[in-house]
């Protein structure tokens, strides 16, 4: 295969249906990178002493889409050597221990696509409009990103 043929690509979807880690990062694989990472982020049971039931995710699915490709527009710029970028978010109900987020990349060596992946959870979280809605036993709260750059500007 010429390395022509194998241009970047970034794959980004917003589903309602379980994500698989195998799908992502077969996603990403190439002959020209000897590095895939990635990053799965799961609903866990318990949030600040109460007990999580599940988590649900609602986004404005077109300007999410249009920040995550912002995501890897500068994941591409701050790390030329990166190949391909996958980035998959679960919406609606979300249960304990199945994965709201995973995140692909690929590069020739390790520290650029760790550190890519890295700065694409990171970032997601302070820009793209998807929120979290955790379910409690007897209660729910929608979630504000701490690291949400609109949560700390009327403060």
């Amino acid at each position: 295969m010429d390395e022509s043929e194998d241009v970047p690509k970034d794959f980004i979807k917003l589903k309602s249906e379980k994500l698989s880690v195998d799908e992502v990062s077969e996603l990403v694989v190439s002959p020209y990178c000897g590095a895939v990472s990635v990053f799965i982020g799961t609903t866990r049971n318990n949030f600040e002493g109460k007990k999580v039931i599940h988590l649900e995710y609602e986004a404005y699915t077109s300007m999410a889409e249009s920040e995550i490709k912002k995501i890897c527009r500068d994941v591409r710029q701050k790390w030329p050597s990166i190949k391909h970028i996958a980035v998959h978010h679960r919406l609606g109900v979300v249960p304990i221990t199945e994965a709201s987020v995973i995140i692909a990349v690929s590069s020739p060596h390790r520290a650029e696509s760790l550190e890519a992946v890295m700065y694409c959870i990171n970032t997601l979280k302070a820009s793209v409009p998807i929120w979290k809605k955790e379910i409690y036993e007897d209660e729910y709260s929608w979630k504000e990103n701490k690291e949400c750059f609109w949560a700390n500007s009327e403060k």
